[in-house]
């Protein structure tokens, strides 16, 4: 059975990705802004899908690497740190605010799940944190390492469709705050990329891996 100390800080890591701009963030912001919140909502169940999708193939694939290759987790976990920190360099210099209004044109309901759904099948962030960060916090000395992958991911899961939702529900009103206050859009990145370069820190200096 997994422990707070192996769900915690991996809910750490989640809400750290899920709170840094990336292609889900600026679909669901920029669909929110032009088209409502329900079209962010429904863009949000093809989100949720893509992440089953990850989810399961990592769990499986996982589990086989586990079995086969245990010391491969050194490697994942350095990989994985090293993407923490290039995502903290992106949160801090890269790109425009995902809260910048855009135009785009209405699109039907089936149209805005299906884009969700090939937009995060598309991130490369929600391949790279199934496949790098969720297996070092994974102990296969505890046994069920599928149970344990499958608890991680929906953790994950739950807690980017939790944030993703307050964000789509709130998104008029923070584009419009930080249009006019852009040392908070500083303040933002710069929060975020000291969160995400210290979880990379942790994770290499971790001696419990």
């Amino acid at each position: 059975m997994m422990t707070l100390s192996q769900i915690l800080p991996f809910a750490a890591v989640s809400l750290g990705m899920v709170l840094t701009p990336g292609p889900n963030m600026i679909y669901l912001i920029s669909r929110s802004l032009c088209q409502g919140k329900r079209a962010g909502f429904t863009s949000l169940t093809g989100v949720a899908l893509g992440f089953m999708f990850y989810m399961l193939c990592a769990a499986l694939g996982i589990t086989a690497l586990v079995m086969a290759v245990p010391l491969a987790y050194d490697a994942l976990r350095f990989a994985g740190a090293a993407y923490l920190l290039w995502m903290a360099w992106q949160a801090i210099f890269g790109g425009k605010s995902p809260f910048e209004v855009r135009e785009l044109q209405p699109d039907s309901p089936r149209r805005l799940f299906t884009m969700g759904l090939l937009t995060n099948l598309l991130n490369p962030k929600a391949a790279v944190l199934y496949l790098t960060l969720l297996p070092q916090f994974i102990r296969p000395e505890l046994g069920n390492v599928l149970g344990q992958s499958l608890t991680l991911g929906f953790t994950q899961i739950a807690i980017s469709m939790l944030v993703n939702g307050l964000i789509i529900f709130a998104a008029g009103s923070i584009a419009a705050f930080l249009a006019q206050r852009p040392v908070w859009q500083k303040a933002q990145r710069w929060l975020m990329g000291t969160v995400l370069a210290g979880l990379a820190v942790r994770m290499v200096v971790d001696s419990k891996r």
